[in-house]
């Protein structure tokens, strides 16, 4: 497996800017949240949740990439991969009832809007922005945000993130020149909106991973069109494509060939194939050769029986 070296690479770097990030989020988000109670503003206070979230999830982040490099073994033979995509869902699911707090709070406000140090707000709000500026450009530089869920999740909190900051500095001045006192709550709402979209997203794409989905990298059609059209190769079917994690990708099938076939012609076909899909973002396959006797239906999808009658449904001796 040559092509596992740069996965390695990129695993070290994404590794090292989540933990910049994470300290640097941590620090202000106390700050944050010590700002908002001094000044009593709820867009701090949201913004400091969300960017409490941000820190969870950098955190969770962090903690999944040092377990998943923690080596399969008999009982997890995967190893901890799988964690990343757990710590997603349970990450998307705290961001959730975060921002539906906020709505509440914020209902409340709407209300009665109390008393708030706008200047303080302010100036709070602005440092905000400038640090959340500060750790995109630091994961945008270095880490994969395309292609790992964990660090896109991480980096997409940032830039909400950056918006609630903005938020909380348009309702500040919006306070100080014109005392509209309902801007701080209206920031707050438009911050807990952001939230839970995000959080419905993060939510969304890691349980398709944990529902054993096709990762959204890989066109099947393609895959399948791409072991069919190899020489030697007759036909395909019990196909399954999955993913363990963010950028590692499974395929299994079983695939009929000539009887005459020999082992080094079918060990060639193999490479030749594994080499094809590649290009095609699976990572690792499983292919079980058959002759053309051995097949019991031709459907692509396997049709599996979750009966446990004692004997197989393509035993026919």
């Amino acid at each position: 497996m040559g092509h596992d070296h740069g996965h390695d690479h990129t695993h070290g770097a994404n590794k090292k800017t989540l933990m910049i990030s994470f300290i640097i989020i941590t620090a202000y988000m106390i700050i944050e949240a010590f700002g908002g109670f001094i000044t009593n503003s709820l867009a701090l206070l949201s913004d400091a949740g969300h960017m409490l979230s941000d820190s969870i999830s950098l955190g969770i982040a962090l903690v999944a990439f040092t377990l998943g490099e923690k080596a399969a073994n008999y009982s997890k033979t995967y190893g901890y991969k799988r964690f990343e995509i757990l710590a997603a869902v349970l990450n998307g699911a705290t961001l959730i009832l975060i921002a539906l707090y906020i709505f509440y709070e914020a209902f409340e406000r709407f209300q009665n809007p109390p008393e708030v140090a706008s200047t303080g707000m302010l100036i709070i709000a602005s440092i905000g922005l400038l640090v959340n500026i500060l750790v995109a450009w630091i994961m945008m530089r270095s880490g994969d945000v395309e292609e790992n869920l964990n660090m896109r999740g991480a980096y997409l909190h940032v830039i909400s993130d950056m918006l609630g900051s903005i938020g909380a500095i348009i309702a500040a001045l919006l306070m100080m020149f014109f005392g509209w006192g309902w801007a701080d709550p209206l920031a707050s709402v438009i911050v807990a909106a952001l939230v839970l979209r995000s959080g419905y997203y993060v939510m969304k794409s890691g349980l398709h991973v944990l529902m054993e989905g096709a990762p959204q990298n890989v066109d099947v059609d393609a895959v399948i069109k791409k072991i069919k059209n190899t020489k030697g190769i007759q036909s395909v079917h019990d196909l399954h494509v999955w993913s363990i994690t963010s950028g590692l990708n499974v395929l299994s099938c079983h695939a009929v060939v000539n009887d005459q076939m020999s082992i080094a012609e079918s060990e060639r076909l193999l490479r030749q194939i594994e080499h094809d899909l590649e290009h095609l973002n699976i990572h690792h396959m499983s292919i079980q050769l058959e002759t053309p006797e051995h097949q019991h239906d031709n459907t692509i999808l396997c049709k599996m029986k979750a009966e446990s009658s004692g004997h197989h449904h393509h035993h026919h001796h």
